[in-house]
């Protein structure tokens, strides 16, 4: 199975991919949760190599096995949690499950039932290669109370379903904030560590580069910039707003507007020519773009460098 075959859009997906049951996993609500030891029953397992489009906790109360993802590999032991975002290839192994569970789910129902916001409150959603936990006994004693009522709601029929159980996960992550993430800084692991903040500027540059050089003749969107990394484009959108404090959108501009006004100052090329160079398919909607971020006409930023 290639790479392209192995992206899991949610947890059905991926169990379906791998020949395992699905009827605990509904993908309906973007939201799941079960007992790890009713779909594990055949021991050892081993996972295909997949890259998920999903947020997913496991809780370890007793059980064993590896968690591997970016070649680093992390022990799974009773008493562990480990969390996991859309991104990079992972792979896991389960050698003995006597009690552990997964909760799983996308972003859009975090948006939609946690709060529309949620990454102010919980940016440790967003950081990137996180080891398995070892929690004290009496903290996980607190989480698994909370994991076991989500559980049962989940299993409920109740009007307001989705409300309890995304006002349980507000205090789950509440808690697992307290004891693990008071001082996590996104903007911090975005300036030094992050991966996909990392590719995100490389391809950006990469591409305005083969944009000047003529190799390009279209400007990229942030959908073209997901593709690159393979994410949904609302998590891209999420990961650098949240870890650089700029919106992919404003990142494209500046540096549209950088190039255009190199392009401007440096060259004798006619405003059509740079407006094509850059990827515009019309001179006026290049000029209306520049003077957007500028307040200055494309011809005006010209006659004003050329006096100076």
């Amino acid at each position: 199975m290639n790479q392209k075959e192995s992206v899991s859009k949610n947890l059905a997906d991926l169990y379906e991919m791998m020949g395992l049951p699905v009827d605990l996993v509904s993908a309906e609500s973007g939201f799941t949760v079960h007992s790890l030891r009713e779909t594990f029953k055949n021991l050892p397992f081993k996972s295909i190599a997949y890259r998920p489009d999903y947020f997913s906790f496991v809780f370890v109360k007793n059980a064993f096995g590896k968690y591997i993802i970016d070649e680093m590999t992390f022990d799974i032991t009773p008493g562990t949690i480990y969390f996991t975002n859309p991104g990079n290839y992972r792979s896991f192994e389960w050698s003995e499950i006597t009690e552990a569970y997964l909760i799983t789910f996308n972003e859009s129902y975090l948006k939609e039932h946690v709060h529309h916001d949620v990454y102010q409150d919980f940016s440790f959603l967003l950081t990137e290669t996180v080891q398995p936990r070892l929690m004290p006994p009496e903290q996980f004693d607190e989480i698994e109370k909370l994991y076991h009522q989500i559980h049962k709601e989940h299993l409920g029929n109740s009007i307001y379903k989705n409300r309890i159980i995304g006002s349980l996960f507000v205090v789950l992550l509440l808690k697992i904030k307290e004891y693990f993430w008071q001082n996590y800084n996104p903007i911090y692991e975005g300036n030094r560590s992050s991966f996909i903040v990392k590719v995100f500027k490389k391809n950006l540059e990469d591409h305005y580069r083969a944009v000047v050089f003529g190799q390009e003749n279209i400007l990229y969107r942030v959908q073209d910039y997901a593709d690159l990394q393979h994410l949904h484009p609302n998590y891209l959108s999420s990961v650098i707003r949240t870890k650089t404090g700029k919106p992919v959108s404003m990142w494209i501009a500046e540096k549209t507007v950088a190039k255009a006004k190199s392009l401007l100052h440096n060259s004798e090329a006619s405003i059509k020519e740079i407006s094509f160079t850059l990827g515009f398919s019309e001179a006026t909607h290049f000029s209306n773009y520049f003077k957007k971020y500028t307040e200055l006409t494309p011809v005006a930023y010209r006659k004003l460098q050329s006096q100076s």
